[in-house]
């Protein structure tokens, strides 16, 4: 069946036009979605007041409840999910912080995996026990430890696929299978994957989540996170979002639907040029371990070919060397910028031991499985042969 017989619009499509032709003001017929600019709504009367908060007028009241701009975009993000809902605020953090504070009650027990963004570790780790909830770690292939934790109670499972910095996939069918015959919630953080390569609410997830910063704002100029879910899950999350305030301003909601447009561009070379990247270093014999879910020798390859329909734009791979070789190695690159985040149209270099645990002892780092010899690499958009030529070079020097 060719894609105009089906009802739905692809991917690139939605990414275009999801959220932008209905329900946004026309201003002036601007093209594209204005910036609304202001913290308040006004009201022409008391009726129209009361109509609005009755449900039958549809506008907006104040800024932290909802934005015209913000709301266009939640649209798209809901679209290209294929979700009924969409909420959007001021970073990812922010989403998953909210998220797991509104659904998870007092006295709870969640799982989440040991491979996993630090600062969600941390959250469950320190602020989550202030209110009595029991966090399980679990390997993001352990069903049968899933359905453990699912036995002494546990209400939600949240995990990263991929996962950060490993890359490791959730068989996110499983998961949501044992979850639903315990009315677990199934959360599924797709940053790394994109609602390109990966649609984890048609895979049985409940609600998923993407930090907007990376691949969907996609140009590293904004901050913002995204839930996408049923109305019903999204609306007491929401509600709390209301009360803590961490709002997505105008100005970057039009930033990230301005991205959104080229989204299905950006992310089909990032996933080749990545693709490229990974088999280049596991044929390199100065490279130990390639981590990539599109390579066989990965240990979810198998999960990751069922589900995804590209395996993103990451690698990570562990020199072979020490800490003081794997740095030298970064500091030998000259096309990506040795920084933080991912999904930005420049390829970007870190090593996780350094940006983000260098606090923490050797002995810490090992036992969460960050080793001195990883280096995490974000393909941009830039010619492959460069990229493999820079990494050619800087391995030669190390």
């Amino acid at each position: 069946m060719s894609r105009s017989d089906r009802q739905s619009p692809g991917p690139s499509t939605r990414a275009v036009h999801g959220g932008e032709r209905e329900g946004r003001p026309r201003v002036s017929d601007a093209l594209t979605t204005p910036i609304v600019q202001t913290a308040t709504f006004w009201f022409r009367d008391t009726q129209e007041l009361i109509d609005y908060q009755e449900g039958r007028y549809g506008s907006f009241e104040y800024g932290r409840y909802g934005n015209p701009t913000t709301r266009a975009l939640e649209e798209k993000l809901a679209q290209l999910e294929g979700g009924e809902e969409c909420l959007v605020s001021a970073s990812g953090m922010n989403s998953i912080t909210t998220l797991l504070l509104a659904l998870v009650p007092q006295d709870g027990h969640i799982v989440t995996t040991h491979d996993c963004y630090r600062r969600t570790r941390q959250f469950a780790a320190t602020v989550l026990p202030k209110m009595g909830v029991r966090t399980t770690v679990i390997d993001p292939s352990d069903l049968p430890g899933l359905e453990s934790a699912l036995a002494d109670g546990a209400s939600l499972f949240f995990s990263e696929s991929p996962t950060n910095p490993y890359l490791r996939v959730v068989d996110i069918p499983a998961v949501a299978e044992r979850c639903r015959a315990s009315a677990a919630r199934v959360v599924i953080d797709s940053t790394f994957a994109t609602p390109i390569n990966q649609r984890a609410l048609e895979l049985g997830a409940d609600i998923v989540l993407h930090s907007g910063t990376k691949y969907v704002a996609g140009h590293n100029d904004v901050l913002c996170g995204v839930l996408v879910g049923s109305g019903e899950l999204i609306a007491p999350i929401r509600a709390l979002h209301g009360i803590l305030g961490g709002i997505v301003d105008p100005h970057a909601a039009y930033l990230c639907l301005r991205g959104c447009k080229t989204l299905a561009l950006r992310v089909e070379r990032a996933n080749a040029n990545a693709e490229r990247v990974a088999r280049f270093l596991e044929d390199h014999p100065r490279v130990e371990r390639v981590h990539y879910p599109g390579l066989p020798s990965h240990p979810d390859h198998a999960v990751a070919a069922g589900q995804m329909s590209g395996f993103g734009g990451v690698v990570s791979f562990e020199i072979r060397g020490d800490l003081q070789r794997t740095s030298k190695f970064v500091d030998a690159l000259r096309l990506p910028y040795i920084a933080p985040s991912l999904g930005g149209t420049e390829s970007l270099v870190e090593q996780p031991t350094v940006i983000s645990y260098w606090d923490q002892s050797p002995e810490e780092r090992a036992r969460i499985g960050i080793r001195d010899n990883l280096v995490r690499f974000s393909c941009g958009v830039e010619d492959p042969d460069d990229i493999v030529a820079d990494l050619a070079q800087a391995l030669e020097r190390s």
